[in-house]
Formats: C-alpha cells, structure tokens, sequence
C-alpha cells in the first residue's frame, strides 16, 4: 500500500467523530492489541466517497483486543471500564477479547470457530477481503493502521467475499444491507465452489 493511500484512509476515518474519540481515549484503556476496526473504518470511508455524514448507516463501532485471560469475568471489567472510559461518546461500541471468540461462537451461531492468535487474526476472518482494515494509536499519539490487502478495492467500493471461515449467507446478508445503504458500491458473489463455514464481522 502507498503512503498516500494510507494517509488518504486516515483523513477519511479521522472525519467521523467517534473514531477521532475512540482512538484518542483508548490508550487509557489499558489493553494490549486493541484496534477499532470493521464498519466503523470501512463505512465512514464509503461516507466519506458518496458524500454523506461520516456517521451515516453505522451500527456499532467494533473494539478488539487480545488477553490470553479467556475468562468471562475478564472481558467483563475492561467492558465496563470502557464504558466508562467512552462514557462522553455517542455511540454504540462493541469491546471484545477476540482471545476468547472461538469459546462462545458455536453456541451463538451453530458452528465452531478457531482460536484467533491475535486481534488482526480475527480481523482476517471477516467475511469481506474489503473490510481487512483496523486502527491504532499508541500512548505517544502515533497511528498505525492494519491493511493487509490495500486500499485500492476499498476506494473503488468494491466488496470482495473471504470465504476462509464466514458463511455464504453471512456475507450475503451484510451485502445486501450495505448494497442497499451505500448504492455506489459492487459486491462479487460468494465462489460457488465454497461451502458455508463460520464467523462474523461488524
């Protein structure tokens, strides 16, 4: 990816609000891998490129951080220290430790997922090649951004399937939706060769 592409990605996240809030306060948070990814990058861009308010159409603004503590109780005090911590912020925001995704998957969406070594492994089992992108920012305000594939399917509002993990009916269903929210955008269809396997992304 070019500098200039990124720092192009940068400007546009940085246009919504609640991005600019959560990346400044995170660091206080005080967990290790944390990046704000999913619709909360990868739709304040389309915004952005149709023209709309950066905040147009997103649901909830994903969170992840990795603790090899996969302990119920665990996750549950940095959720509600980030709750408090994110308390000025309006806006629905999702923390999970994707450390501990894999033990409550299958239960919630009928088949089991692996264990993700990381939080940008996690990321890597979205179900759209499009939505691969996450932010972070160190204590320092220095930025670093997650983009394994490029910028240049993103820009042109192009949504590829990642049929490693996701099911088919997963990816169409987000599809649809944000075909139906974004009109400027493609989506490929789901190879036909793949069968439904599992996870999700925001």
């Amino acid at each position: 990816m070019s500098a200039q592409d990124e720092q192009f990605f940068l400007k546009c996240v940085q246009e919504n609000p609640v991005n600019q809030q959560i990346l400044h306060l995170a660091p206080q948070l005080g967990v290790s891998n944390w990046w704000l990814t999913a619709g909360a990058l990868f739709q304040t861009v389309w915004n952005v490129l149709e023209g709309k308010d950066p905040q147009n159409g997103i649901r909830d603004y994903d969170f992840f951080y990795f603790n090899e503590d996969t302990s119920y109780e665990a996750e549950g005090a940095v959720i509600r220290r980030a709750k408090k911590l994110f308390k000025g912020i309006d806006a629905e925001i999702e923390v999970r430790n994707e450390a501990r995704v894999h033990i409550w998957y299958e239960q919630h969406f009928g088949v089991p997922a692996i264990p993700f070594t990381s939080s940008t492994d996690a990321i890597d089992h979205f179900a759209a090649k499009t939505c691969y992108f996450a932010v972070t920012r160190d204590a320092h305000g220095q930025v670093a951004t997650y983009a394994p594939h490029g910028f240049a399917d993103l820009f042109a509002r192009r949504i590829i399937p990642n049929p490693v993990l996701a099911p088919r009916e997963v990816y169409e269903a987000k599809t649809e939706r944000w075909l139906a929210q974004w009109p400027s955008l493609t989506a490929e269809p789901w190879p036909a060769s793949e069968t439904s396997r599992n996870i999700t992304q925001g």
